[in-house]
């Protein structure tokens, strides 16, 4: 499938003009899913869904986030909240969709942009299925106060991506091999968890291998496109979303309802490595928790954390139920 690329222009108080390109399947007139990539991917991650949903009838959008791809790239922290995410998702359904609302499809990061676009700019959102992070409403503090409490003497990743500039100079220094480890590291074909068991002072890359032979689903054509995008360009950007959670709390916990009205589901892969980031708690127990017209949890066997890539047509078809519902 060869999409057509919009680049989408808005205007925000404080990062001025962001450039926001967007992959397009469809036909102009049909109904508009968003897609809404996490970390450290672009549009692509979406390619086999753009390809599924197109054909039935809608047009979908594939956007690179803020800080990824061809979009823009603002060097602050602060622009990469995830009001400021939200703002770029909401001004994308209003450029391809002015006078109706859109679905939206987050994964990863793209997760909580999406659920947070539904609770921030509801009137743009028509329903939301979002991937592999639940929903949990924004609230004061620094998420990192509970990841460092948690694993206070042992590793953990976004401890390490904390400090700007190390994850940078660690994945640039052979990007390739960077991102073949991290896909694999966190995949159903893994050992679960194997990624974690390090000591404190350990990089993200330490004792990750690459995978041989090399699953299916991430062949060198699947992986190319995320590879070359990241290779052109500082990564910065994909790691300031990891530095910004302290201030989304301040943007949203009292703005909007925290509770999502609309029609919404959650999707992931059985052994994704979300599930178990707090010891002895199953994230993935109750995640329609907090969600007010919830219509279903899918949980994918033989799928880790990049669901949609790794099984396309069992998430393409747990996202066909949830369309016919609405």
């Amino acid at each position: 499938m060869t999409p057509n690329f919009e680049t989408i222009t808005h205007t925000t108080a404080a990062f001025g003009d962001i450039e926001l390109n967007v992959a397009i399947a469809g036909e102009c007139d049909a109904p508009l899913i968003v897609c809404v990539h996490g970390w450290p991917e672009i549009w692509h991650s979406w390619r086999h869904q753009m390809q599924h949903f197109s054909a039935q009838g809608y047009r979908v959008a594939a956007m690179d986030v803020r800080g990824y791809g061809a979009s823009s790239r603002p060097n602050e922290i602060a622009a990469y909240r995830l009001s400021e995410l939200a703002a770029d998702t909401a001004a994308v359904i209003a450029a391809l969709s002015p006078d109706a609302p859109a679905i939206l499809f987050g994964h990863d990061w793209g997760a909580p942009i999406v659920w947070n676009t539904a609770r921030l700019h509801p009137q743009r959102v028509r329903a939301v299925a979002g991937m592999s992070v639940p929903y949990i409403p924004a609230s004061i503090g620094n998420p990192m106060d509970l990841w460092n409490a948690i694993y206070p003497d042992t590793y953990f990743y976004m401890k390490y991506f904390q400090t700007v500039g190390a994850p940078e100079a660690e994945f640039a220094a052979d990007m390739t091999a960077a991102m073949r480890k991290t896909y694999y590291c966190i995949s159903a074909d893994a050992p679960l968890d194997a990624w974690m068991n390090k000591s404190v002072d350990s990089t993200f890359l330490d004792g990750l291998v690459e995978p041989d032979p090399t699953p299916e689903w991430m062949s060198h054509d699947a992986l190319a496109p995320t590879i070359d995008a990241h290779s052109s360009g500082s990564m910065h950007g994909a790691f300031h979303r990891y530095r910004a959670q302290y201030l989304d709390g301040d943007d949203i916990e009292g703005v909007g309802e925290p509770v999502l009205g609309q029609p919404t589901c959650f999707i992931a892969g059985a052994s994704d490595m979300v599930r178990s980031f707090v010891p002895g708690v199953d994230a993935f127990a109750n995640p329609g928790k907090y969600l007010g017209d919830y219509r279903g949890t899918t949980l994918i066997d033989g799928a880790g954390h990049w669901v949609q890539q790794e099984k396309p047509e069992d998430t393409n078809a747990a996202l066909d139920a949830f369309l016919s519902t609405l």
